[in-house]
């Protein structure tokens, strides 16, 4: 169009001059031809700016709409920030209302247990044909088995809800294997096994009572699915480490049960599916369990296998340098003598009436003198008014209306002027009972109370 225009404009002036000069109108040419591409170059840079600005504006929207989409994305992530924020705080709560319920619920669970086993022993102690002991062992052998499954997913809840908190001292390994050594020798004997300790006398970091238990779990494993040879326990120093092997001459693990068996009621199957393999009563429960503790006290745990030939679990702990003092171990190295009992004087301190009728008759059987009280206002009386002065106090942790039995140890120390010899027993499995019987100077059961081992200790306390 704007050639036209100069087109236009050329032709007009060169119809009103028409005298112009040949050389003149040359110049009129090129300036015209000049100003046309000028004009030209303008259109084209205002084409180009239009293209631009409409560029623009288009990435202008698309930026504004970016934003709005942007910004609800923001608001829908904060959104679910504050929906896991307040599921997390839910969980939190759920989880320490579990711990609470666990404690309660396990000593409730076990209570009655204790009581069957305890009327149990009464029962075959007073007297039975052969064939009522043949009842009372498939019994026992059940009360067992119930035993270790409570006990067991109880361990399991604990620690899943953080309720089990490691309390870390210097342990004596040596000392440690060694006493369980003693405590399963029985079990690998009756089943032609040999039971070894190897090892120097180190000292490691670790919660005396959670690592006892696991190792007795990676003991009791080996020997149930051992057949011939044995297991040996030991210790060998790795720089600052130490390493705690379980070694057993069973038939091994199948490379595809190896990640299965720390899995709950997972009873691996062991190399070549020998169905001999299927030895003893496992619950499945014993390698999570194992697994569990270890996570919680920050040990590294691995195994080697080898199908027919055996496996071995290995522990890394970290070493005591200089080993100035260590922490004791509790253990069940008990030793029953034949007398001890007969006449002790023992106060029974329960607010269970079904494991107080079952204890005192188990007593009774023992040729004791047992008196009975379900809180510190009927154990006090006993002894002014009667003039009943215990050799032993057998007192339950948790009793009514806010008592503890260790408050009523401590009331009868002081009105008999002498630290009376007492025995707690608890469902409650938790650190902080077992450092608080500790720190009174008395001796732990826990419960279900085996009536062997309750037999043992007040004979050793009351000789």
């Amino acid at each position: 169009m704007n050639r036209i225009l100069l087109g236009t404009l050329g032709a007009i002036g060169e119809d009103a001059v028409p005298d112009r000069p040949p050389e003149e109108v040359r110049r009129l040419e090129l300036v015209n031809a000049a100003l046309m591409r000028r004009i030209e170059q303008v259109t084209d840079s205002q084409a180009n700016a239009y293209s631009l600005f409409q560029t623009a504006i288009d990435l202008e929207s698309q930026v504004r709409r970016r934003t709005v989409e942007l910004s609800q994305a923001l608001a829908r992530v904060e959104q679910t920030n504050r929906e896991n924020l307040a599921a997390l705080e839910l969980a939190d709560r759920a989880n320490r209302s579990k711990t609470k319920f666990l404690a309660a619920a396990g000593h409730d669970i076990l209570q009655p247990l204790n009581a069957a086993r305890l009327s149990l022993s009464a029962l075959i102690a007073s007297g039975v044909a052969e064939d009522g002991h043949r009842y009372a062992a498939s019994i026992d052998k059940a009360l067992d088995t119930m035993e270790g499954l409570i006990t067991s997913v109880l361990d399991i809840a604990r620690l899943d809800a953080g309720a089990m908190t490691p309390e870390i001292g210097e342990i004596s390994l040596y000392d440690l294997i060694a006493s369980l050594a003693a405590e399963f020798s029985p079990i690998a004997e009756g089943k032609g096994l040999s039971l070894r300790v190897a090892g120097p006398q180190v000292t490691a970091r670790s919660d005396g009572a959670l690592l006892r238990r696991l190792v007795a779990n990676l003991v009791s494993n080996a020997i149930r699915y051992t057949r011939e040879g044995g297991v040996l326990i030991g210790l060998r120093r790795r720089g600052d480490q130490v390493r705690l092997d379980v070694y057993d001459t069973g038939m091994g693990i199948a490379p595809d049960q190896y990640e299965l068996i720390f899995q709950e009621f997972h009873r691996g199957r062991v190399a070549g599916d020998d169905p001999r393999a299927a030895m003893g009563t496992g619950l499945g429960l014993g390698l999570s369990i194992v697994r569990r503790i270890a996570e919680a006290l920050g040990h590294r745990l691995s195994f080697r296998s080898v199908e027919g030939r055996g496996t071995v679990f290995s522990l890394m702990l970290p070493a005591v340098a200089e080993p100035a003092r260590t922490v004791p171990v509790r253990t069940a190295e008990f030793r029953p003598s034949g007398f001890g009992l007969a006449l002790a004087k023992v106060l029974v301190v329960e607010n269970d009436q079904s494991v107080m009728d079952a204890t005192l008759a188990l007593l009774e059987r023992w040729s004791c003198t047992v008196r009975t009280a379900t809180e510190m206002r009927d154990a006090l009386p006993i002894l002014s008014h009667e003039r009943f002065h215990p050799d032993v106090i057998l007192a339950d942790f948790w009793l009514d209306k806010g008592q503890i039995g260790l408050d009523v140890v401590e009331a009868v120390r002081a009105m008999t002027g002498w630290a009376v010899p007492a025995i707690v027993m608890t469902a409650d499995y938790s650190a902080e009972t077992q450092a608080a019987v500790e720190r009174a100077g008395c001796e732990l059961l826990l419960k279900p109370v085996k009536p062997a081992e309750l037999r043992a200790l007040l004979a050793h306390l009351a000789s």
